[in-house]
């Protein structure tokens, strides 16, 4: 049987069919770490995210992520461009740790 996310609003779970796919796909990126590195990998390549916050999405810690990084043939963007994503990069921290 198919579950639609309608039906799950229709069941009165959730109050409407983007609810149900977000908490699809948290619930998803939780089970799936290859997913969660390669989408990690992905918005690092991709968009301006840091190495600490592409690292955190991918629930690793700056190191491990680098390597990563590494071994798929991208090279890490060192250092930080702004004091915000300095901020940025310190609280990814925070939150890594809090985690652990």
């Amino acid at each position: 049987m198919i579950v639609r996310p309608r039906d799950l609003v229709e069941a009165h779970l959730y109050e409407n069919e983007e609810a149900v796919i977000l908490d699809a796909l948290r619930h998803l990126l939780r089970t799936r770490a290859d997913l969660r590195i390669q989408l990690a990998i992905h918005r690092y390549q991709t968009t301006n995210i840091s190495l600490s916050r592409a690292a955190s999405m991918a629930g690793f810690s700056w190191a491990q992520m680098k390597d990563v990084l590494v071994e798929n043939g991208i090279q890490p963007r060192l250092g930080t461009e702004s004091i915000e994503t300095a901020q940025e990069e310190v609280a990814a921290l925070h939150n890594y740790f809090k985690e652990q």
